[in-house]
């Protein structure tokens, strides 16, 4: 009996491996900047294609975190890890997941002081795409120049303001009591159309979902003043648990605004929290809030605006979930 021959094997080409490298020079020590990409909570209030980050584990230098951020005009979403090294001032990183039609995504930022004090940050990039696309490569290839430059620009903004970092970016959160299901909190928030009638500071809304669960959000802001802010939003819903939000155009004195709202049930009964993250621009301060003003003044006029505008919404979602 004659034994069929064995089938050959068929070898599929290896796909081509993209890279990209983008570089500022940053008159500002390398140890700052490296604390500012190593600190991926603050990323949304720093970078402005970002839109949320959550953090999946965290082990010694190592983390996986999920990301949300604005590519080629719409909101991707990838799963990242990373290893942190800061004795070389290295951070590597490496998609999960991505997004189609990206196959693999993965690179690192490396920051060398230079011998005049200031620091070169580079920025590297190396991926994949599905069947060799040329066109997909060129979107990429100009995505990653698009976004590389934003974020490389937003560092060197904020490191050579001379101020501290810690100072122009920080965090602060309000917390409500709900008589009612946070459920029913959260939909009041995720439905921001409706805000324009139900708010007294709120003058327009217009809300867009491109996708469920990515909403854009234009709204007018009545300030204690009587002024009035145009803001634009990105916002993750994921319900009915967390509505994460990264403004796009922000008021003068923000070079950086994201927040979240979270509904959580605890042993004490349901509550809603609303959370900000701001970098100050510290060229606005004078502008908006006169020529003897200063950076603790900034802060503390962003945190008792801000906060009084979040709570009043909050209070508006206690008492329609309490209606409910």
């Amino acid at each position: 009996m004659v034994q069929p021959a064995a089938a050959t094997p068929v070898s599929l080409p290896s796909p081509t491996v993209h890279r990209s490298e983008h570089t500022v020079t940053v008159a500002a020590p390398p140890e700052a900047l490296y604390a500012l990409v190593a600190d991926v909570t603050r990323w949304p209030a720093v970078f402005e294609p970002t839109v949320h980050v959550r953090h999946l584990a965290r082990e010694g230098r190592t983390e996986r975190f999920e990301i949300w951020a604005e590519v080629n005009g719409e909101i991707a979403h990838w799963r990242s890890r990373r290893v942190l090294d800061p004795v070389r001032r290295y951070v590597s990183f490496r998609q999960e997941h991505s997004r189609p039609p990206v196959t693999s995504m993965s690179g690192g930022w490396l920051f060398r002081p230079l011998a005049d004090g200031r620091t070169e940050i580079v920025l590297r990039h190396r991926f994949t795409v599905a069947d060799d696309d040329p066109a997909a490569v060129a979107r990429i290839e100009e995505a990653l120049d698009r976004n590389s430059a934003r974020e490389l620009g937003a560092l060197a903004a904020l490191a050579e303001t001379r101020h501290p970092v810690d100072e122009l970016v920080f965090s602060f959160t309000d917390t409500l009591a709900l008589q009612g299901a946070a459920r029913d909190a959260y939909t009041f928030v995720e439905r921001a159309e409706r805000w324009a009638e139900l708010l007294p500071h709120v003058a327009h809304v217009v809300l867009t979902e491109p996708e469920p669960g990515v909403q854009w959000l234009e709204m007018d802001t009545v300030t204690a003043d009587g002024s009035t802010h145009t803001t634009r939003s990105a916002r993750i819903c994921r319900a009915p648990e967390w509505i994460a939000y990264k403004q796009q155009r922000t008021p003068r004195l923000l070079s950086g605004h994201s927040g979240e709202w979270t509904f959580a049930q605890t042993p004490e009964g349901p509550v809603a929290t609303a959370r900000h993250t701001v970098a100050v621009d510290p060229s606005g301060i004078t502008e908006v809030l006169g020529p003897d003003a200063t950076l603790a003044d900034a802060r503390a006029y962003l945190r008792d605006a801000l906060g009084r505008n979040s709570l009043a919404t909050l209070r508006h979602a206690a008492e329609a979930a309490q209606r409910a």
